[in-house]
């Protein structure tokens, strides 16, 4: 296992899995990310302009590295349907050598 931070995890919530499935797939052919996980049926509680919003939401969760966490963030933000995006760089406190290297590969 490499301990360096040399992974990083981009996490978001979209409206929907369609949209998932689209900025995902743009994230990762524009080489940005190695791969991207979609998990649906989230349910968010969060206050947004004064009331209480109850959604449902998909998490979108992309792994990249740091070299490559600027450009997927500001991609990201211009794809994001949402006004105010949730766009959390989340760090890897150890990743296994065979993946690094596939994922540095990916985003190369």
């Amino acid at each position: 296992m490499t301990q360096a931070p040399e992974a990083l995890l981009i996490y978001t919530t979209l409206p929907d899995e369609d949209a998932a499935r689209r900025i995902g797939e743009a994230l990762v052919r524009q080489r940005l990310a190695a791969c991207v996980n979609i998990l649906p049926a989230m349910h968010s509680i969060y206050e947004w302009q004064g009331n209480l919003e109850h959604d449902k939401e998909v998490v979108l969760i992309a792994k990249t590295t740091p070299q490559r966490a600027d450009a997927l963030a500001e991609r990201l933000g211009a794809l994001h349907p949402y006004e105010v995006p949730a766009i959390l760089r989340l760090p890897v406190a150890a990743v296994n050598a065979a993946y690094l290297d596939w994922l540095r590969q990916q985003v190369a």
